[in-house]
């Protein structure tokens, strides 16, 4: 990042003295208080005209069209954008025009923030706007803003469309390309729909801990800090999982939270090493219980947000109608590959990988490559929403044993437009079992796995104490607002991203 100025920064500075010196404060401290927005005038001004004889309203210069003794601008504020009409005896009814010939028409630019009263009235080209009466400087901005064009019809042109910038700079995407702001909204929505169904089913909101001592409940490479005082390793959560069935355990029969999670694994446009999930446990429930709940929560998020269970995403509509298709993971693999691995060993499975071309690592397990076979040849073919079911043992271990097939846990992922979107169990119970899952997961670790289960030796005690039948599942919130905002990269769905610094810099102390 360059720290020399630009020549348009430099005459921005110059502005700010000149306003100073003409005694006015371009950051003001006191209160600007509005009573009308820019979609609310644009909406409603025609049904009720009354009531926009006395406005006050603030936002950024977008605009500014100079006709002499008067000018046009537009201004966007949170909603939208609206055009002003400023004639400079309205604001200046005096002798002195400085407010106008100066601050108005020469010290003030495109992206500063302003404050107008007025009223609103439409001009003989059809446009609804606010005749300005007054006008106060509210901040000025000392850097200019990338130049979008708009023609007469509202089509925009010369766009902003690097991601690079646009995700660097996300205060500047949101201001140029107010469409932007729409995906964000949506996503609160969404959350908001989500958390008004897990209410309503009489669910409790919790906290747990984000720094932890054991990093599990999910498979998966963690990060790792230090805590000085204690004089531990620390690990930012990869799950919050083992905490929320201690919930459970003490007696709670519903719990959920929306979480921050921490992988230290790769980025790409589906991934983020800080993502959002949800977790949510029901004691007395199954897996069974938990798909019928899903396809019921989702069918009512894509309602409340669109009006409609039919979302249209990228060449595809996808139909959030309950009930979605269930198909069992090894039913899934025989019919994409023409193989049926149930019953192999390791060994057949990794000869399996080989005639399909599949990478494998010494380290993976039966498990991790039954997870290789469905991931590469399997996960992309289920667009419209399908559970896919009852896993292979090896894969799962937080999940209970099928209740009717051996060397099966009673699981399912929900797979939508090729992607996974839900992970949910019949979740262990049984200390025994779970004891003996994590010491498999230790020998895995033994041979190399960076992304094996600790044993968390305070959780075991936990389900000791005993844990009533329970189900559970994690939806992935960013995938889930990619989908219903039809986004195909999860950069467009945070606000902040993660990105590689843009100077790398070594500080040397003695230099």
């Amino acid at each position: 990042m360059s720290n020399q100025l630009s020549e348009q920064e430099v005459l921005r500075r110059q502005k700010l003295s000149e306003l100073s010196a003409l005694g006015i404060n371009a950051y003001p401290a006191e209160e600007f208080k509005t009573n009308a927005t820019a979609l609310d005038i644009k909406e409603n001004y025609e049904r009720d005209k009354l009531n926009y004889k006395d406005i006050s309203i603030a936002g950024r210069i977008m605009s500014v069209r100079d006709m002499g003794k008067a000018s046009f601008a537009v201004i966007q504020d949170a909603t939208g954008r609206v055009q002003l009409y400023v004639r400079k005896d309205d604001i200046c009814p005096g002798e002195d025009k400085s407010l106008y010939d100066v601050v108005w028409k020469k010290l003030l630019d495109i992206g500063d923030i302003i404050g107008v009263q007025g009223y609103v009235f439409t001009t003989k080209t059809g446009e609804i706007s606010i005749h300005v009466t007054s006008l106060k400087v509210l901040s000025k901005s000392l850097r200019p803003l990338p130049i979008v064009k708009t023609d007469d019809s509202g089509n925009s042109f010369d766009e902003v469309t690097d991601p690079e910038f646009r995700f660097r700079q996300r205060y500047v995407d949101l201001i140029i390309n107010p469409q932007v702001r729409d995906t964000f909204r949506k996503r609160t929505q969404l959350i908001n729909s989500i958390r008004q169904s897990l209410n309503n089913a009489g669910m409790l909101e919790v906290e747990t801990p984000i720094l932890q001592s054991i990093p599990g409940g999910a498979t998966a490479r963690p990060f790792i800090t230090h805590h000085n005082a204690l004089n531990i390793p620390l690990y930012l959560r990869i799950a919050n999982e083992l905490y929320l069935k201690r919930l459970i355990v003490g007696g709670f029969e519903g719990v959920y939270e929306f979480a921050k999670d921490f992988r230290n694994e790769g980025m790409d446009r589906t991934h983020n090493p800080e993502f959002t999930i949800l977790e949510f446990y029901v004691a007395y429930k199954d897996y069974n219980w938990m798909m019928d709940f899903t396809e019921k929560l989702l069918e009512k998020v894509a309602n409340d947000l669109y009006g409609t269970t039919d979302v249209k995403v990228g060449e595809n509509i996808l139909e959030f109608k309950a009930p979605f298709k269930r198909v069992t993971m090894y039913d899934a693999i025989k019919e994409h590959t023409g193989i049926d691995i149930s019953g192999m060993n390791e060994d057949q499975l990794r000869e399996v990988c080989k005639t399909l071309n599949i990478h494998t690592e010494a380290s993976m397990g039966k498990g991790k490559l039954i997870d290789e076979i469905f991931s590469e040849k399997c996960e992309g073919k289920y667009i419209q929403p399908t559970f896919i079911t009852d896993y292979p043992v090896e894969m799962s271990p937080l999940t209970k044993k099928h209740r009717s097939v051996e060397g099966l846990v009673e699981r399912f992922e929900l797979m939508i437009n090729g992607k996974e979107i839900a992970n949910a169990y019949s979740e262990l119970n049984d200390p025994l079992d779970q004891r003996e899952r994590f010491e498999e997961q230790l020998k895995l670790q033994e041979r190399g796995d960076d992304e094996a289960m600790f044993i968390d030796h305070d959780f075991l005690r936990a389900l000791e104490y005993g844990m009533p039948p329970t189900a559970g599942i994690g939806i992935g919130i960013d995938r889930l607002t990619m989908l219903l905002t039809n986004n195909a990269s999860i950069q467009e769905v945070l606000f902040f991203p993660q990105m590689r610094p843009e100077v790398s810099t070594v500080e040397n102390p003695e230099a």
